[in-house]
């Protein structure tokens, strides 16, 4: 078990046995001793359940649960309230203004475990309906960007492809980097803010929702809806957070016709759980021979995962020009796969359009490289229709 346990009570002995039976149950627990420190714990540390006495002196447990009700960020974790009044009015009050059980003191240990587990079962099953309530809603085309490793150019396709959508399709189009603690897009398109995709990821997955998601989302100057990764090398733990990546792209899709997804390299968890969302997967790289042999790896493992390799999509990025550089012809034959692009090296109309915040399709659409762009925006749409 990880979940983790909130015990809030101003007795100490009921705090150290309490949170000792837990924690040979192999849950974390935190504790806090009065009402104010309980608050401050769950906003910070937003546990999977809340175990809270009612007599307390500075803040009882009704006006500890009515605040931890009214904020976002703790309004749906479990409330198991337990009290040494064995009262009717005190079950009907934290009822009303929030908990999910109740329980009077001297709690027998087995009779806490056993409503600690439903609580937790329950909570659980919650977030699963959830998702799977909004897996059936109508969902927008979905399209994952990664590489073997970084500096291949995932973030510039992305940018790109996700501006030339806005500009052909004439419809919402978001643009999200879950690429957290490696973030580059906000600092590229003159955001002023880079703490979306973490304050999302830091939460439980119940804590992501719609709501929440379109506030977290930047408007560029072009229209493009955009979420952005941190730059913070703490958040890139927050990969680790599956539920939420799998909740967020959920959600994404809900919000706009076209979701363009900035994943990075590699696969770590979260990128296969946010790959098995999308109808499309678009991988960079380049024709140095090193990549071409990574390229290679990464498609076995995507038929692995059962990808349909006809959603598979190969951009050659040929970011500088140089004689090394495989012939992509050659490229597509030792990768075993088709080249959808090969993107024409011109890192000087890349470099004028971050200078202006703008990605290069929309700050010179008649540029070589941006009509390729454009390109790969009109297969993206026939994709779309024929899906």
């Amino acid at each position: 078990m990880s979940e983790r346990i909130l015990v809030i009570d101003d007795d100490v002995d009921t705090l150290r046995l309490v949170g000792l039976m837990l924690q040979r149950q192999g849950y974390q627990i935190s504790a806090a001793s009065n009402g104010s420190q309980g608050l401050t714990k769950a906003f910070e540390e937003r546990p999977d359940l809340i175990l809270l006495d009612v007599m307390m002196p500075d803040m009882d447990g009704f006006e500890v649960t009515r605040r931890l009700r009214k904020n976002p960020a703790t309004a749906s974790i479990p409330i198991l309230m337990f009290t040494a009044k064995n009262q009717l009015d005190d079950k009907v009050t934290g009822f009303e203004v929030g908990a999910d059980d109740y329980l009077t003191k001297p709690t027998h240990p087995t009779e806490l475990q056993s409503h600690v587990k439903a609580l937790l079962a329950r909570n659980t099953s919650k977030q699963s309906d959830e998702i799977k309530t909004l897996s059936k809603e109508k969902h927008g085309y979905v399209i994952g960007v990664l590489s073997v490793r970084g500096g291949l150019g995932v973030s510039t396709v992305a940018m790109n492809l996700a501006a030339a959508l806005l500009n052909h399709a004439s419809s919402d189009v978001i643009l999200a980097e879950l690429t957290p603690g490696q973030g580059t897009l906000g600092m590229d398109m003159g955001l002023s803010s880079q703490d979306g995709l973490s304050e999302i990821l830091k939460g439980t997955s119940s804590e992501v929702t719609l709501e929440k998601v379109q506030s977290s989302l930047a408007t560029h100057s072009s229209g493009l809806k955009i979420l952005a990764a941190s730059d913070n090398p703490r958040d890139v733990d927050l990969t680790s957070h599956v539920d939420n990546f799998e909740a967020l792209v959920i959600r994404l899709s809900l919000l706009a016709r076209f979701v363009v997804l900035d994943l990075g390299a590699g696969l770590p968890s979260s990128v296969q759980k946010a790959l098995s969302l999308c109808s499309d997967r678009i991988i960079v790289m380049e024709g140095m021979p090193h990549s071409i042999q990574h390229t290679r790896v990464l498609l076995d493992e995507l038929i692995a995962m059962k990808i349909d390799s006809k959603t598979i999509s190969i951009v050659l990025n040929n970011r500088q020009r140089s004689d090394a550089q495989v012939p992509w012809t050659q490229v597509q034959d030792k990768i075993g796969h088709s080249i959808a692009t090969a993107l024409t090296p011109m890192p000087e109309l890349f470099m004028q359009a971050l200078r202006v915040h703008t990605p290069a399709v929309l700050a010179q659409p008649t540029n070589m490289v941006s009509q390729q762009f454009i390109k790969m925006a009109d297969a993206v749409l026939e994709r779309e229709k024929a899906q």
